[in-house]
């Protein structure tokens, strides 16, 4: 049940982040800087809940918060000015060598973040909210960038932290490539005409209820984008758990297993589930391992989840 805690407490993040920036101030996944700043090199940037953050100068010292943070820290060049980073930071390998600060489902190693001495400590709305607090009551210059929801947030995200790193151009370059790529995957898929039903399973410690993803989730937008259906786009809530029944009697084409990686899920133990092998996607052979990473995790990687989706779905497009 770990991935769904995890995504449960993204789903209260990015609820926390539309309350907050329903006055007005700010936009989930839209941050722009304010007024000029007070010297040449000073940088003003409201967060993703409304904060008006300044730094003197581009940041030097970052501890990130948040695995997609960190990837996108790498993704800009900016791997030698980040000095810590979350327990989950993984990817790319280098960043294993960086500063554990703990995070994700354990606490914070504040005296760690506070010895690191860091300008900037780049957070997401999984960061708990007291958290942040805390941080900040400490001294410390906090940014929370938001969950993008839309590959426009993306590369919003990636403008952000290109400002705050002075990577400004590294940004712009890894904007226009990723840009290509999607619009590549939206030539090869134009005019088809069938779009498979597709179940991504997120959880399925109980085979009679599993989770999957709702509407309004990136992984609901990838399939969509990838010219699939998915299967919870019609279900309330972000994350929710399905009946065997219900999957039965909408019998999906294909099923994708999330939690291969997180909960070990292998492709025989879903067609050895009491009941799973009379689904069309059992019997065709279409079941499939994938990597959560690349959909869960909102960073440059979510444009290698769209390209994984797009082939699994319509091979014959990508031959």
């Amino acid at each position: 049940m770990r991935k769904v805690i995890w995504l449960l407490s993204l789903t209260f993040g990015i609820f926390l982040l539309v309350a907050c920036t329903a006055g007005g101030q700010v936009s989930s996944g839209q941050i722009s800087p304010t007024s000029p700043s007070p010297t040449a090199d000073a940088i003003r940037l409201q967060d993703g809940l409304g904060q008006e953050i300044v730094l003197s100068a581009a940041a030097q010292r970052i501890v990130s918060l948040a695995p997609s943070n960190t990837e996108i820290l790498f993704a800009l060049g900016a791997a030698s000015q980040v000095v810590g980073r979350d327990s989950f930071s993984d990817y790319p390998s280098e960043a294993l060598q960086v500063q554990d600060v703990g995070g994700g489902f354990g606490n914070l190693d504040t005296e760690t973040i506070v010895a690191l001495q860091p300008d900037l400590v780049l957070a997401s709305p999984l960061t708990a909210a007291e958290q942040v607090q805390g941080l900040r009551d400490l001294g410390l210059t906090v940014f929370v960038l938001p969950n993008p929801l839309q590959f426009d947030d993306l590369y919003n995200n990636l403008t952000t932290v290109g400002i705050l790193t002075a990577k400004t151009q590294q940004a712009e370059n890894l904007i226009s490539e990723l840009k290509q790529r999607v619009r590549s995957v939206e030539q090869r898929l134009t005019g088809i005409e069938q779009r498979p039903l597709v179940f991504y399973e997120i959880d399925g410690t109980d085979p009679n209820a599993p989770w999957t993803a709702g509407p309004n989730t990136f992984i609901d937008m990838l399939i969509t984008k990838a010219g699939g259906i998915n299967f919870g786009h019609e279900l309330q809530g972000e994350w929710v758990q399905v009946s065997l029944e219900e999957i039965l009697r909408r019998d999906p084409d294909l099923i994708l297993l999330g939690d291969a990686i997180w909960g070990g899920v292998t492709v025989e133990a879903v067609v050895a589930r009491p009941g799973w092998g009379e689904l069309s996607a059992v019997k065709a052979q279409r079941v499939y391992p994938f990597d959560d990473n690349i959909v869960s995790r909102p960073g440059p990687r979510l444009v290698d989840g769209l390209e994984a989706l797009a082939k699994l779905f319509h091979p014959a497009r990508f031959q």
